[in-house]
């Protein structure tokens, strides 16, 4: 354990919803690009530097990552939250396969709790909307799993904005349990969600779980404009994520932004979504020990008016 660490503000997510650390530990790489015993020591780095939101999903390294998590939180379980995700298609699953029933959500908590080894799961997403299957039959699902003490809150991924104001809607009016966050892609390169998203969740009293804050890793700085990626990293196994010259533009205005104000990359990029007061904990991958440490002191800088100024000139067009 890391010695007397500075324990980070909680922020609630949503109406109701749990008090999360500003930076969230995300998951995506446990079971397929870190070796299994690696995972331990990642989880126990962020869980004594107070992060307390673990995010995983039921497809990531098909199953293995909730697995691993479950195993590393074994012994500090109520230190944390586990945030799990049911709904995208599974390895060997019918891609026809409707995956808002309330038969195919019982069926996937249950296997997410028995990959887990808990006996409730903290805030359980709908990773995306299933547009066959009517939202309050979801919802009903969901609403008994809350009521059986199986999950304590709910939440949404990558709805769009008229899809998480049908579901508030509905679940207020049939007094079902109503999501308190959804889970949506947003960094300074990718802004749409400022469009109709977040004064959606501010509205309804909801809370964002940024995804991506790094835009799939251009704003750690590891990528150079007409140079090849590194080994290893997302763009070199999808090296499409280069080929956007406008994205170099902004980000290098970004690097010159970032240097002039003594800060990194990591700290512009977390700071900005941090002071958004409609998000919650920003979710970030970690597959090194520091790489969490790195992401939880990014958390601590706060940009003024001025600066968000500059941030809109620069990122022009992302929203």
């Amino acid at each position: 354990m890391l010695e007397n660490p500075r324990q980070p503000e909680r922020r609630l997510l949503g109406l109701g919803g749990p008090a999360v650390s500003p930076v969230g530990l995300g998951t995506n790489s446990f079971g397929s690009r870190m070796p299994d015993e690696a995972v331990a020591e990642v989880v126990n780095t962020a869980l004594d530097l107070g992060v307390n939101v673990f995010d995983t999903a039921d497809i990531y390294g098909k199953g293995e990552s909730e697995r691993l998590l479950g195993r590393a939180l074994r012994e500090r379980r109520d230190e944390a939250l586990i945030a799990t995700k049911f709904g995208m298609r599974r390895a060997g699953e019918d891609p026809d396969q409707h995956r808002g029933t309330p038969a195919y959500i019982r069926a996937s908590a249950e296997a997410s709790l028995g990959r887990l080894g808990v006996e409730v799961i903290d805030i359980y997403q709908m990773h995306q909307a299933d547009p066959d299957t009517p939202i309050a039959e979801s919802l009903g699902a969901l609403h008994e799993l809350v009521e059986a003490g199986k999950v304590r809150w709910i939440g949404c991924s990558n709805f769009p904005a008229w899809r998480v104001v049908e579901a508030n809607w509905t679940a207020r009016s049939l007094g079902l349990t109503a999501f308190v966050s959804a889970q949506d892609e947003y960094s300074l390169l990718e802004r749409d969600a400022e469009r109709d998203l977040l004064p959606a969740l501010e509205h309804l009293g909801m809370r964002l779980l940024p995804y991506f804050p790094l835009a799939r890793g251009l704003l750690t700085g590891k990528y150079k404009r007409g140079e090849p990626a590194p080994p290893g990293t997302r763009a070199s196994q999808n090296s499409a994520m280069l080929d956007d010259p406008t994205k170099f533009d902004k980000l290098e205005a970004l690097q010159q932004f970032a240097q002039s104000r003594g800060l990194q990359l990591l700290q512009l990029a977390f700071g900005a979504l941090l002071s958004r007061p409609q998000v919650g904990s920003v979710i970030a991958g970690a597959t090194r020990p520091q790489q969490v440490v790195d992401n939880v002191a990014a958390a601590a800088w706060i940009p003024s008016e001025a600066d968000w100024q500059e941030l809109d000139r620069i990122t022009a067009g992302e929203r």
